[in-house]
C-alpha cells in the first residue's frame, strides 16, 4: 500500500480523491486533510493567506499520523500566486514541516506538461483574468510556453465546485488553440475527475487537470508509476508496476 497526502484548501471538488484512487485500480490510498481556506475568493491577497505557511502546517500532523509518504498541497492558486520563487519556499517549508517529499498542484504542472511531451499550452481557467495571468507567468517560469490563456471571472471556489460536465468542455473548448499541444485546467476546486476521457476525445490532444496532476505528482514524489488510462493520457506514459 503506497499512501499519498493531500493538504485540500475547503470544500469544493475534494470527491475526485475517493474517484481517482477508484480509478487509479490498484494499492494507492488518497489521504485528504482540509486546510483553513480563509476567504472564498481568487484575489491575490485571499490566495496569499490561504497558502500560508501556518495554514498549511496545521494540517500536516494528520497526514503524519495517516502514514503518507509524501504530501502535495492541493491549490494551484494558493501556490502560483507565490510566483515561481516563493512558490519553491512553500514547499520547501512543507517538506520540513512535514518530515516528507512535498509539492503543490502548480508545479505538478509544470511537471506533468514536461512528462507528457507538450511544448505549448492553452490555459482554461476559471480564474478571473488577472490570476489566469499569473498562472500562464508561472508556467512560462517553469520552461512551458503558453500561447493561450482563457479565464472564465470566476471569483468562489464554492462556485467551481458547482460546475458539471458540460460547463468543463465549454471552457476546455474556448481555451483550445490549434498551437497548444495540450489544455491545462489548473483549478482544484473543479470536477474534472470523471470528465477527463471526454475531453481529451473532444479536442482530440492530452488535457491536464488539477486534481489529476495533484495525484500524479504525488505519485511522482514516491516512485511510485501506475498506469490508468481512464485518467488521461498523462497516467499512460507510466509503465504497468505491480505491487
Amino acid at each position: 500500500m503506497t499512501a499519498l497526502g493531500f493538504l485540500y484548501p475547503g470544500h469544493s471538488a475534494e470527491d475526485d480523491y475517493p474517484r481517482i484512487e477508484q480509478l487509479l485500480g490498484s494499492d494507492i490510498r488518497l489521504d485528504v486533510v482540509h486546510t483553513d481556506i480563509g476567504t472564498d475568493a481568487h484575489r491575490v491577497d485571499a490566495l496569499l493567506e490561504m497558502g500560508s505557511a501556518e495554514r498549511l502546517a496545521a494540517g500536516v500532523e494528520e497526514l503524519r499520523m495517516s502514514g503518507a509518504e509524501s504530501v502535495v498541497w492541493a491549490c494551484t492558486s494558493g501556490s502560483f500566486v507565490h510566483g515561481w520563487e516563493g512558490a519553491h519556499e512553500q514547499v520547501r517549508n512543507l517538506a520540513v514541516t512535514a518530515g516528507m517529499p512535498a509539492s503543490s498542484t502548480s508545479f505538478a504542472f509544470v511537471h506533468a506538461v514536461k512528462e507528457i511531451g507538450a511544448g505549448r499550452v492553452a490555459v482554461a481557467a476559471t480564474y478571473p483574468d488577472d490570476v489566469a495571468g499569473l498562472f500562464a507567468e508561472f508556467l512560462r517560469a517553469g520552461g512551458v510556453e503558453v500561447v493561450q490563456v482563457r479565464g472564465a471571472g470566476i471569483i468562489t471556489a464554492a462556485e467551481v465546485g458547482t460546475w458539471g460536465e458540460e460547463q468543463v468542455l465549454a471552457l476546455a473548448r474556448e481555451a483550445d488553440s490549434p498551437d497548444a499541444e495540450a489544455v491545462l485546467l489548473p483549478d482544484t476546486a473543479l470536477h474534472t475527475a470523471t470528465h477527463i476521457p471526454a475531453l481529451e476525445k473532444e479536442l482530440g490532444k492530452p488535457v491536464l487537470t488539477a486534481n489529476q496532476v495533484t495525484v500524479w505528482e504525488a505519485l511522482r514524489l514516491t516512485d511510485r508509476r501506475v498506469n490508468a488510462p481512464a485518467m488521461g493520457e498523462l497516467f499512460t506514459r507510466e509503465p504497468i508496476v505491480q505491487v
